[in-house]
């Protein structure tokens, strides 16, 4: 790999950590009155996720459909099967009990995110249209369910009012 490459993948990588932190702060904002600054956290993410696009094109890691859903499928099962798990242990042995939640919770959703990836990866091989469902994602914790919500979250407990339609 050439040093591009990888200043293209930790450009990508930094990019794409500076969204998720300006949305963050964007919510922040809202709760606190700071209409304009949370419009202004807002536009920048915006510009990092265009930035972290960018570089991950040209890295060539975007793939045909079939291809980016095996690579979903084998990094959510990282995730689940040796990512998570370390970290829950990390976090339990720390006593940090929020961070051990909110592993456990990402832990479990991301079982729930290969299962998906997976069931697609069938639909496509076998020559099938995918079923057309609605996914519908708990704000408290991530879960990802198909066709409507429960009544509570499986994984966190939540009430059904949490879960969004994503489109």
């Amino acid at each position: 790999m050439t040093k591009t490459d990888e200043n293209l993948k930790a450009s990508f990588a930094g990019e794409s950590q500076a969204n998720r932190l300006y949305l963050a702060f964007a919510k922040k904002a809202e709760e606190e009155g700071y209409t304009q600054a949370a419009k202004l956290f807002k536009a920048a993410a915006e510009a990092e996720t265009i930035h972290a696009l960018n570089h991950v094109r040209i890295t060539g890691q975007v793939k045909s459909t079939l291809e980016n859903l095996g690579t979903a499928v084998s990094g959510e099962t990282y995730e689940f099967k040796k990512m998570y798990p370390e970290f829950i242990n990390a976090a339990r042995q720390e006593n940090s009990k929020q961070a051990q939640w909110s592993f456990d919770v990402a832990n479990k959703v991301e079982r729930v995110h290969a299962n998906l990836f997976q069931k697609a990866i069938t639909a496509m091989k076998n020559n099938a249209e995918m079923e057309k469902v609605d996914y519908w994602v708990c704000s408290v914790c991530g879960n990802t369910v198909e066709g409507s919500p429960p009544e509570n979250c499986p994984i966190c407990g939540a009430p059904k009012n949490q879960f969004r339609k994503r489109l």
